[in-house]
């Protein structure tokens, strides 16, 4: 099934840049809820347009921020230290 899913066009865009399809899925929800949520306020045009802003810039340092886990996973690997036992181990056996 997921085969079938991942033909889709934009499906493979997403897969492709997963940071900005995080950007942009957070910022609809984002922004969703704030007009749901302030629609009897009152507020200007400006004032909707400013706080529409905002939410898609929180957004975009959400994705951010969530990508240094990212990156540090992939770090993690080519740092990965050699406990001391181990080579105090292979110097003993290469004697």
């Amino acid at each position: 099934m997921f085969s079938q899913v991942s033909k889709i066009p934009p499906v493979q865009w997403a897969a492709h840049h997963p940071r900005l399809a995080a950007w942009i899925v957070l910022s609809v929800g984002m922004v969703t809820l704030l007009i749901i949520e302030a629609r009897d306020v009152g507020l200007l045009p400006t004032q909707w347009l400013a706080l529409i802003a905002a939410a898609v810039l929180v957004a975009g340092a959400c994705v951010w921020i969530i990508s240094w886990e990212d990156e540090d996973e992939i770090e993690e690997p080519d740092s990965a230290v050699v406990p001391p036992a181990a080579e105090s181990s292979d110097l003993k056996s290469g004697e």
